[in-house]
């Protein structure tokens, strides 16, 4: 059943292979929960596609068709605006060609380094005039030509709106649209500027603006311009360069109009360079580049000229711009895009709370501990469980794309895929590096699962109506959205919504959406979200695994935060560490009146000052205390126990529920680390080497440790390729293991472990623990639950199992730790009463025989004068009825006496029974527990 004790250690590439096949199996055996979780994204894809296909029907009706107000009659000047998108556009509308100005607050004035501008406090009243900035080779020609561009004088004619803003200097400082088929600046809230050498007091009109069968009123104000004169090109690049304004909250805005250059003009030659303010265009970074101003600053700079040459009243006259005739278009609506960042965000998100669960399921059912107790390491574990975890996120990644790209999301379709992989990639990345991470913090499913929820929708929600509003602001520091962009939700959000920004862009205007070389643009925050989360992951990974390690819930025991260094310092220790003297003489008093527990003490301190020892397990003064909560004090689970089993030796713990057993078999497995003292297992310290003593450990803990959907003959497969077994010889253990545990006939070995009976689970633990030729076994309480066959059966198999290997097993059973337990502790209230084999244990504490015998009530006092006859220190122990009990030395009684007094007794009176036996192992331990537990309560 074992195999053979040569295979030594697992490697870690058998380690990996077996903690592998064991997922793949489980995963198999979850089908339907894997089905159900890759369908979410399904689901919630075509629910969006299902709401984008309503909401187009919808948008189709003949109410929402171009010049459907008319009864059909199609064109834009028969639609209300609603339709204008979607109409056919022959005749463009013409377009007042406006000069882009800076908004009064970032208009340039004299602040540090900046000079001779206008004083800073026209920004308080909004006043601050528009500076144009002039440089060439011919100063005074350049100062000619610069005072024509600006028109004085002039008179607005309400019947003829493109000519009267063809007579001067028109601006804004709206925003542009990526087309001109309207234009921003007459449907915004802002006015209109006339930029004049200055202004007087009535100098705002108001033009009738006329679109389709609407006419709007535009206020058009005066706004001073003035010119400055600079000594060179780089001068002006440089000035307008540092008033810039890019989002860096320590660069001073100072913007600039316009700026000329007028190189080599003279009245023979016109040549002109023009910087132009594009900081209001609007460039979506998808191909598509906004609406430049440019054209305006262009003809001002050409009229000047010609004045100069031909007089004040020479132009030439820039009536309009207007855009390119377009053929109409149905009316759509991209939901996916449109609501993608938060629907998508709940969608991958959905993985993390899946991820958490599952590892706070294996450290709450203790399966983590379980594996390393049977040789799993830290680094296997870690390394398949995240191959695993990566695998399972990938697939559920790769058919939310495939699922939205075949069903016509344009979400994924428009926007490049390389660049969709590796942002999902990274991210699905971190976030199971953060599931690592949280799990170390929690230990129970139903809390991990609930926090991990938590997560994803309020991730969703803040990031859709809270962080979304702080992007689009664009007065908000773009390093405060860097801040916040740490947080792994908002990451996410944020590169969500560029994909569905350029997506919806892309399929408004008929273009590509996001390319790699969109990722430079400067309002494209894709690139440092990828750059973000990489650096997250590489962190985070190595800081989950670190945490794992010192906070250990339910993991192990913790280490020491420098365990790292420890590490590479530790050498296997030759020997076992030098008692402490100190230590020795704090327990004298307690075992003073126990000689057999001193003994075993002298023996441990013994094997402590050798150098080598033979012994498998060995315990020195190992304390374990319970640290009191909610007023109660502190209790004393294990007081200084001292234990030395050598290999072959089955070492049974009897003792009352609470006595302390399980605490210590939780601190020799792991499970718990010692208050005070220390163990030994093969020469290892529990304390500090549990990762090589789990190497040659088996364990059947109190409390069956098993993956319910897994059969038995799957469990035995792990647990034996942990052992290194391999190939034939692992088939052939499990398959004595099944036989000895009578988990084989019948198909039962193939069943999952979810449907078998209690006691077969308790065989199947027994049968995980002896794999492997474990050279120290922890058996706590095996038998429980089993019929006294199985019972039976599995004696057997322990009796077996004992050659060449110590075993420390629990139980309330007398008969079981009869027949299996060459040594027996009884164990109360923390500490060890007594210690010897049962034969001894019943001589020591058993010295007498238990007399009964039954009669009718008026005779039970011949009974008593009967017994004090036989045994003058006889004591009654029971009495009810007729029926009375005794115990009597044995020094004092002989057995051929009781029989003859017994055969003359029947002659007086009646006896229905009598009984005459031996002190039973259960006696002598109900004896012991109550001496110690008085002893305990009078201290």
């Amino acid at each position: 059943m074992t195999g053979s004790s040569s295979l030594g250690p697992a490697s870690f590439s058998t380690q990996a292979n077996a903690l592998m096949r064991k997922n793949l199996t489980f995963q198999k055996r979850n089908l339907r929960t894997n089905c159900c979780l890759v369908a979410f994204p399904l689901i919630l894809c075509i629910l969006v596609f299902a709401i984008q296909v309503l909401v187009n029907a919808q948008l189709d009706k003949p109410k929402n068709k171009c010049g459907c107000i008319s009864k059909g009659v199609c064109g834009i000047e028969y639609s209300t605006l609603d339709q204008v998108g979607t109409c056919p556009i022959p005749s463009p509308p013409e377009w007042p060609a406006l000069m882009q100005l800076p908004r009064p607050e970032y208009r340039a004035v004299n602040i540090e380094p900046f000079t001779d501008l206008p004083d800073e406090s026209c920004r308080r009243t909004g006043s601050c005039p528009v500076t144009i900035l002039v440089t060439g080779g011919n100063r005074s020609l350049g100062e000619s030509l610069v005072g024509n561009l600006l028109t004085s004088g002039f008179s607005p004619n309400s019947s003829d709106v493109l000519n009267t803003f063809a007579n001067i200097l028109p601006g804004s400082d709206t925003d542009t649209e990526l087309n001109n088929f309207l234009e921003s600046a007459f449907f915004s809230n802002r006015y209109m500027y006339s930029v004049q050498p200055r202004c007087t007091t009535n100098s705002t009109f108001y033009v009738p603006i006329k679109i389709a069968s609407i006419t709007l009123q535009q206020e058009v104000r005066c706004v001073q311009g003035i010119q400055l004169w600079r000594n060179s090109s780089s001068a002006v690049n440089d000035e307008m360069y540092k008033g810039f304004r890019d989002g860096n909250p320590d660069r001073k805005i100072n913007e600039i109009a316009a700026a000329y250059d007028f190189l080599n003009s003279n009245e023979n030659n016109f040549n002109v360079s023009i910087w132009y303010n594009s900081t209001y265009k609007n460039d979506t970074g998808s191909g598509a580049l906004g609406l430049a101003r440019a054209p305006r600053s262009l003809n001002a700079a050409s009229n000047a000229y010609l004045q100069l040459l031909r007089g004040a009243g020479v132009k030439m006259l820039f009536d309009y711009v207007k855009e390119m005739p377009k053929a109409g278009t149905k009316f759509t609506f991209d939901f996916s895009s449109l609501l993608g960042a938060l629907f998508f965000t709940w969608v991958i998100l959905q993985l993390f709370p899946v991820i958490l669960s599952s590892l706070v399921y294996e450290k709450q059912q203790n399966l983590r501990i379980m594996m390393k107790m049977h040789g799993l390491g830290d680094a296997p574990y870690w390394m398949i469980s995240y191959t695993y975890f990566l695998c399972l996120s990938l697939v559920y990644m790769l058919c939310f794309v495939l699922f939205g790209s075949i069903i016509g999301l344009k979400f994924f379709r428009l926007n490049d895929y390389t660049i969709q992989f590796v942002f999902y990639f990274i991210y699905i990345n971190l976030q199971i590096s953060l599931a690592f991470l949280a799990a170390t913090v929690f230990s129970n499913v139903k809390t991990a699962t609930v926090i991990g929820h938590i997560c994803v929708f309020g991730s969703g929600l803040m990031g859709a109506y809270l962080f979304q509003f702080f992007i689009e602001d664009e007065s908000f520091s773009r390093g405060w959205v860097v801040v916040m962009e740490c947080f792994p939700g908002f990451a996410l959000y944020r590169g969500l919504y560029e994909l569905s920004q350029y997506s919806l862009t892309a399929d408004s205007l008929g273009i590509d959406g996001m390319r790699w070389k969109n990722l430079s643009d400067s309002d494209n925050g894709m690139r440092v979200v990828l750059l973000i989360m990489f650096i997250e992951w590489l962190i985070v990974l190595p800081v989950a695994f670190y945490v794992d390690q010192v906070i250990s819930v339910g993991s192990g025991v913790k280490k020491h935060p420098l365990f790292f260094l420890q590490n590479i310092r530790k050498k296997r220790m030759p020997s076992f560490r030098k008692p402490s003297l100190q230590r020795q003489g704090s327990k004298v008093f307690v075992e003073m009146d126990k000689p057999d527990v001193a003994q075993e003490r002298e023996k441990v301190e013994q094997l402590m000052l050798e150098p080598t020892s033979s012994h498998a397990i060995v315990c020195d003064n190992l304390k374990k205390v319970y640290p009191g909560r909610d007023g109660n004090p502190e209790k004393l689970a294990v007081r200084g126990l001292s234990l030395a089993l050598p290999p072959g030796e089955c070492f049974g713990m009897l003792g009352p529920n609470g006595a302390g057993k399980t605490s210590f078999i939780s601190m020799m497995i792991g499970l718990t680390t010692p208050t005070s003292g220390s163990g030994f297992v093969q020469g290892l310290d529990i304390r500090t080497d549990m990762d090589r003593i789990y190497t040659s450990m088996g364990v059947c803990p109190q409390h069956d440790l098993l993956w319910e959907t897994l059969t038995g003959r799957e469990h035995l497969l792990f647990y034996g390729r942990l052992k290194n077994f391999k190939g034939a010889a692992l088939m052939q253990a499990v398959e004595d293991s099944l036989r000895s545990v009578n988990l084989f006939h019948g198909g039962v070995g193939d069943k999952k472990a979810g449907k078998y009976s209690g006691g077969m689970k308790r065989r199947l633990s027994v049968a995980i623990s002896l794999i492997g030729d474990p050279k120290v076994v922890y058996m706590d309480e095996p038998s429980t639950g089993l019929d006294p066959a199985s019972r039976n059966n599995l004696w057997n198999v322990v009796k077996r199992a004992k050659q060449g290997r110590a075993i420390i097993l629990t139980t309330h059973s007398m008969e079981e730790a009869e027949v299996l337990c060459d040594r027996l502790g009884i164990f109360v209230d923390g500490s060890l009463q007594c210690i010897g084999n049962p034969k001894e244990l019943k001589g020591r504490y058993g010295g007498s025989y238990v007399f009964t015998m039954t009669t009718s009530s008026s005779q039970e006092e011949e009974v008593l004068n009967l017994v004090h006859r036989l045994s003058p220190s006889a004591n009654k122990i029971y009495h009810i009825s007729g029926t009375q009990k005794f115990e009597m030395p044995k020094q004092e009684v002989r057995i051929t006496d009781v029989f003859a007094a017994v055969e003359k007794a029947k002659s007086k009176f009646t006896i229905y029974a009598w009984g005459l036996a031996d002190t039973t192992l259960e006696d002598v331990f109900i004896k012991v527990a109550r001496g110690a537990q008085a002893f305990n309560t009078l201290s």
